[in-house]
């Protein structure tokens, strides 16, 4: 019985009237997985500028990535606001930091309140602030000059506060 189908579907004599009444393949099917390898660039594609090179990714901290250090040390030069970028609103403590690499940078303070003035020594990691522009630093709280948020609860290593005591009975 599959005999005569298979023979009736695939005989030469049936093929093209059978062909004919199927509907008509799209000119390119879609593909969605190919064992074969794809083709080399020839040389004429090369030459025309066919291979372009991966477009450099740029350093978020380039002071830091340049000697390859996690933090520096640094002397404020001015401490001042910035205001952020829409749709944000606010005022964000800045502090414009010569690093002992030379190059001068501006690093975000974080945290509620700060004690540094000009000539304080201040460390200094990477990390953006996203609504600011150009401040591509952050200032580490409770190290060196820059002392710890007061009254700081939660996050407390983030932003240098020590344990509270807890008080005993007794």
């Amino acid at each position: 019985m599959a005999g005569s189908i298979f023979r009736q579907f695939f005989s030469p004599a049936t093929r093209r009237p059978l062909l004919a009444a199927l509907p008509h393949p799209s000119p390119q099917p879609l593909r969605t997985f190919t064992t074969t390898a794809a083709r080399a660039t020839t040389l004429n594609q090369i030459l025309a500028g066919a291979r372009k090179g991966k477009k450099a990714r740029h350093a978020i901290s380039p002071a830091l990535s340049k000697i390859q250090a996690p933090a520096l040390k640094g002397v404020c030069l001015r401490v001042g606001v910035v205001k952020p970028k829409k749709p944000n609103s606010g005022e964000r403590k800045t502090a414009r930091v010569r690093l002992s690499s030379g190059s001068v940078v501006t690093a975000y303070i974080p945290g509620e309140g700060h004690n540094i003035q000009q000539h304080s020594v201040v460390l200094v990691r990477g990390g953006r602030t996203q609504d600011c522009p150009g401040v591509r630093y952050h200032l580490v709280r409770g190290a060196l000059d820059l002392g710890g948020v007061a009254n700081r609860a939660n996050s407390r290593s983030k932003y240098g506060t020590k344990k509270p005591k807890t008080a005993t009975v007794g």
